[in-house]
């Protein structure tokens, strides 16, 4: 089990050794990034998105969350950290492409089939039923068709993919440089049980990479 202690241990070897080894790497990096892609991936420890991958430091802009979700754009004074993210993405670094980054065993997906947190006050469960709210038409129809199985949450798991591309395009900064074919979507399903990757095509379908 890793602690902070751990934690720290690890740090002394990367010192020593990655870090020492791609010396130049991080000197390049110290004066600034330029990734290529944007990964917006859950926070689920199984799940990094630099391994998979198999990325270096300065490859990829990752924003992580409960069931990499996207919310819609919204234009209000409350705080938006994806929002935040994705902005800076956009129109500061200018990436080309946006990947979300679907999992098998969500926690965040498991928590909206089952409505374990609904009506729960904030810091009991509320700050996850309203983020995870973004999936109930989604789950509606999913649970009339499956019910809330194991077919169920696979589906529900892909629909993250989807609901959060869906809601990207709501972004005008986003939707313009897509229109203007500066910026490019993809989305892609990383199964935890047999270490898959599924890519979603242009018909919305998912199949192994």
């Amino acid at each position: 089990m890793t602690d902070f202690t751990d934690l720290i241990d690890g740090y002394q070897r990367f010192r020593t050794s990655e870090y020492r080894r791609h010396r130049d790497r991080w000197s390049g990096l110290s004066e600034g990034q330029n990734p290529r892609v944007m990964v917006i991936a859950c926070s689920d420890s199984r799940v990094d998105p630099a391994q998979i991958f198999d990325t270096v430091p300065g490859e990829i802009f990752v924003v992580r969350n409960v069931a990499n979700l996207v919310p819609p754009f919204e234009d209000d004074a409350s705080r938006h950290g994806v929002s935040a993210a994705l902005e800076f993405a956009v129109n500061q670094l200018e990436v080309p492409e946006i990947l979300v980054l679907g999992h098998g065993a969500c926690g965040g997906v498991a928590a909206s089939l089952s409505q374990r947190f609904k009506g729960a006050p904030n810091g009991e469960g509320g700050f996850i039923a309203h983020w995870v709210d973004m999936l109930d038409p989604a789950r509606e129809q999913i649970v009339a068709k499956y019910g809330t199985g194991p077919e169920a949450v696979r589906a529900l798991e892909l629909e993250t993919v989807r609901v959060s591309l869906t809601n990207l395009t709501t972004f005008p900064f986003v939707s313009k440089r897509l229109a203007e074919g500066r910026l490019k979507l993809h989305g892609a399903y990383f199964a935890i049980a047999d270490g898959v990757l599924h890519v979603m095509g242009e018909d919305g379908e998912f199949a192994p990479a």
